[in-house]
């Protein structure tokens, strides 16, 4: 898989990544397409995976102080499974600098991803976006 990433708005990763996002969280899981795409994207680093060029696994960053903030992750259906987000987010990890505090809101359903990738579980679960979540945390 060739991961490549970009800042911004202006860039072809942006629009992979949009695309990955509209079709699992808009479609798949019915989250308003508001409350999706929510005015921050110009603000992130993305990420996108692509498989044989074609665009199937994004992730973005928000960048604060020492912390980086993981949102938006996100593989297309036919490619789960395939440890294509696991390998997109250990680049994520591996480009973080020494001492960054990782946090991010999992979806209950991938727990068993970010547990593997050394993130632990902080606090109980609750519903974002009609989903239920934990809050997961790790060192780099």
């Amino acid at each position: 898989m060739k991961i490549e990433s970009a800042a911004g708005t202006n860039n072809q990763v942006y629009t992979d990544a949009v695309s990955i996002r509209q079709t699992v969280f808009v479609k798949e899981q019915g989250i308003s397409a508001k409350l999706e795409f929510d005015g921050l994207d110009d603000q992130v680093i993305h990420y996108v995976g692509y498989v044989n060029d074609q665009p199937v696994v994004t992730a973005r960053i928000r960048l604060e102080d020492h912390t980086a903030r993981i949102q938006r992750v996100a593989t297309l259906k036919p490619f789960r499974h395939h440890g294509y987000a696991n390998m997109l987010l250990q680049q994520v990890i591996a480009e973080m600098a020494d001492g960054t505090f990782l946090e991010l809101n999992a979806q209950v359903t991938a727990i068993g991803l970010y547990t593997q990738l050394g993130f632990q579980q902080t606090g109980e679960p609750f519903e974002e976006v009609g989903i239920k979540h934990v809050k997961m945390v790790k060192q780099v």
